[in-house]
């Protein structure tokens, strides 16, 4: 009797994991809120503990992103599943925000580690008819664990005495199953030299992607943006500007994006990629006007019809800038692919919330807030273009192959 899982339930569990490690992501942002009315830290504190977990996730995918490639998928991904345990359990003892901070930052290191390697590992797992839907597979894994986590915490915080050890404990648990059901999945990627000379900060991008890799820079800075929002400046929003602090308003404001951004990803991955890339970011920035509009005239359902617009949008791109890449990857390259698109993704999900939450205390945060919107609109008109080039271009190449 083989000790390891199928392909197919492979595939499902550790799509399921994947997304808890996002869950787990997105699970702090009402958490954060009720902890800053209770400790009393800056609006410059809550967001640089919210990005401080991008900030170590760059620096794991930029260190250890390839580092499957050499060791296997497994040992990774279990390695991966510790340290999210340890932050969980570092959550769920902390008397004040520096031991939060800490444990955002040990969530960001595990995270960084497993994205590439569980980004891969799905992709190989895939059954053959699926193989093409992986990608979108693993968008609407990070998606969906973002927005189920900031809304089931949101709703625990809302409705229970104690949300933090109910949310920490169930999650440290989750942890600890996942890692059981990893030892158990087969190994996908043969182990070879290089695991030391790998952890140097780099990352691979192979030249027959590169130009593709390049044009998607613009789409992954505005669609990241997206959410970040969200889940970074939209508690200091709806505190400040709305007179709103409630969890549970709180966590579906995060929850909303995200959510239909997982659901958007499955719609599009039935659209050739280019296609669903454009017109993802067409809704981003549509989605930000709306957002635009309802925070200037405090409109919360503006802002949720915004937040439904952007998710739609960054469903659409994210999804479809993966599918315009993944195939095209040869294995040996993968988790150093993954780690250079997700370095490019929680760059423009941290470093922007971080510079908002220190210029909000100098600027006042509506300032901060509509340049913060200002720039995701640029970039989101010049990712628009730029797809559009190479969609022309990759057109005219195929009708005169045609003739």
């Amino acid at each position: 009797m083989s000790r390891t899982l199928s392909p197919t339930a492979a595939f499902a569990g550790l799509a399921a994991i994947f997304a808890a490690f996002f869950f787990a992501a997105g699970a702090p942002t009402p958490l954060l809120a009720l902890r800053q009315q209770e400790w009393g830290f800056s609006a410059g504190t809550l967001t640089f503990a919210f990005s401080v977990y991008a900030l170590g996730l760059l620096v794991a995918l930029l260190v250890g992103g390839s580092l499957s490639d050499h060791l296997g998928r497994r040992p990774v991904l279990v390695t991966a599943l510790a340290g999210e345990l340890i932050s969980m359990v570092a959550f769920l003892a902390a008397p004040d925000i520096g031991w939060v901070i800490v444990a955002r930052a040990i969530q960001g290191l595990a995270t960084g580690l497993a994205t590439s390697a569980f980004s891969a590992a799905i992709v190989e797992h895939a059954p053959a008819h699926m193989k093409m839907l992986a990608g979108g597979l693993a968008a609407a894994s990070v998606a969906g664990g973002l927005a189920l986590g900031a809304l089931a915490t949101g709703a625990a915080v809302q409705l229970l005495p104690d949300a933090n050890t109910l949310v920490f404990g169930t999650l440290s648990l989750v942890m600890v199953l996942a890692m059981v059901f990893v030892v158990f999945t087969s190994e996908t990627s043969d182990p070879r030299p290089g695991a030391w000379q790998s952890l140097a900060p780099r990352i691979s991008v192979p030249s027959n992607i590169r130009t593709e890799f390049l044009a998607g820079i613009p789409v992954h800075v505005a669609a990241w943006m997206t959410p970040a929002f969200f889940l970074g400046l939209s508690p200091s929003v709806l505190r400040l500007q709305f007179g709103l602090d409630g969890g549970l308003v709180t966590g579906f404001t995060a929850f909303l994006g995200p959510f239909v951004a997982a659901i958007a990803s499955f719609y599009f991955a039935r659209h050739p990629a280019r296609r669903s890339t454009i017109a993802g970011k067409v809704l981003v920035l549509i989605g930000m006007v709306v957002v635009v509009a309802g925070v200037l005239t405090t409109s919360l359902p503006i802002l949720w019809l915004g937040a439904v617009l952007g998710g739609l949008g960054f469903g659409g791109a994210f999804g479809g800038q993966l599918r315009l890449v993944a195939p095209h990857i040869r294995p040996q390259d993968r988790a150093g692919v993954f780690a250079g698109i997700y370095t490019v993704a929680y760059l423009s999900f941290g470093v922007p919330v971080i510079i908002a939450g220190q210029l909000a205390q100098r600027w006042g945060l509506i300032p901060t807030f509509e340049l913060y919107a200002g720039v995701l609109i640029a970039v989101a008109a010049l990712a628009i273009v730029v797809q559009a080039g190479l969609g022309r271009r990759a057109s005219s190449r195929t009708a005169a192959v045609g003739a």
